[in-house]
């Protein structure tokens, strides 16, 4: 699914976020990386999702070297690749259902595009994504009228709606409560597992990490530390890791939360009807929108 071999990354202030770097990942492949502040972490999701061309090494991800690709042919290859950002690039004026429909943009022909903007026209699957976060009732609602935590919902409603190849999660859940994030984690994992997607995802939490991803990439210093099977990760691993950070590791909650209820991990279909039987009295006029731009954690 991707290959990255001693790739380093030096941003143009100077500043060398990735080390020479060494990582692959087969198709269905889980991994979460951890390690302390400034590591690298954004850095390398940028990388492995061709939005930064690394400085010095090689990356191939979907069969191709991004980098050697022509234009439309790097745009088409982005396409297949889904991120979830810590913080959504989502315009406040932006109606829900047409942030998660953007999802599929660079699948869609121009023309279906420009007529999404004046009218949904998917308003089931946008539903059914939000359905699965539990936000399907904000389905028209104004980006600006929801909080932090609902908005990172919506950026991953996006990404299961564009149901990508691969997905890169950088810190997804940040701005949830410890039974949120869990939920919200589960249901990313599965819908990977589900499509044989392959999902890279940054994580703060390390017990979150560790309770739903089969395998973990420590990083520090813009460096690999370790890469090893979640089941092989002690708690003298993790405390070298965060070292610089005194040693405390940054936990979700020391108390597990529920796992997701079953309807948060059904089929589209399931969530799209349940979804339209709400919404559907809201649905807005053309005149409303035309102005408006399997199981859960593996133990």
């Amino acid at each position: 699914m991707f290959r990255l071999h001693d790739a380093s990354l030096a941003h143009a202030n100077g500043f060398v976020a990735l080390r020479e770097v060494t990582l692959a990942a087969r198709a269905g492949e889980q991994i979460a990386i951890v390690g302390p502040s400034g590591a690298g972490k954004t850095s390398l999701l940028r990388v492995l999702g061709a939005a930064l061309r690394p400085t010095t090494g090689q990356l191939d991800v979907l069969d191709a070297n991004p980098w050697a690709l022509p234009a439309a042919q790097l745009r088409r290859l982005r396409a297949r690749i889904g991120v979830a950002h810590q913080a959504p690039p989502l315009p406040p004026r932006q109606r829900v259902v047409t942030a998660v429909l953007a999802g599929r943009l660079g699948q869609w022909p121009w023309w279906k595009g420009v007529a999404s903007l004046a009218y949904p026209l998917d308003i089931a699957g946008a539903a059914a994504a939000l359905a699965r976060l539990d936000l399907d009732e904000r389905i028209f609602d104004r980006c600006d009228r929801l909080s932090g935590g609902q908005l990172q919902r919506v950026g991953v409603a996006r990404v299961l709606y564009q149901q990508a190849q691969l997905i890169l999660a950088d810190e997804p859940v940040s701005a949830l409560d410890p039974t949120l994030a869990r939920q919200t984690a589960q249901v990313l994992t599965a819908d990977a597992a589900a499509r044989g997607a392959t999902l890279v995802a940054s994580l703060h939490a390390v017990d979150l990490a560790l309770s739903c991803f089969p395998r973990i990439v420590g990083l520090r210093d813009g460096r690999i530390a370790f890469d090893r099977p979640a089941a092989a990760v002690d708690q003298a691993l993790l405390r070298k890791l965060y070292a610089s950070e005194g040693g405390q590791l940054p936990e979700l909650s020391a108390v597990p939360a529920p796992l997701a209820p079953s309807s948060a991990l059904g089929s589209h279909a399931s969530f799209a009807r349940s979804a339209l039987a709400k919404v559907r009295d809201r649905a807005p006029q053309a005149s409303d929108t035309a102005s408006v731009p399997a199981s859960g954690c593996w133990r």
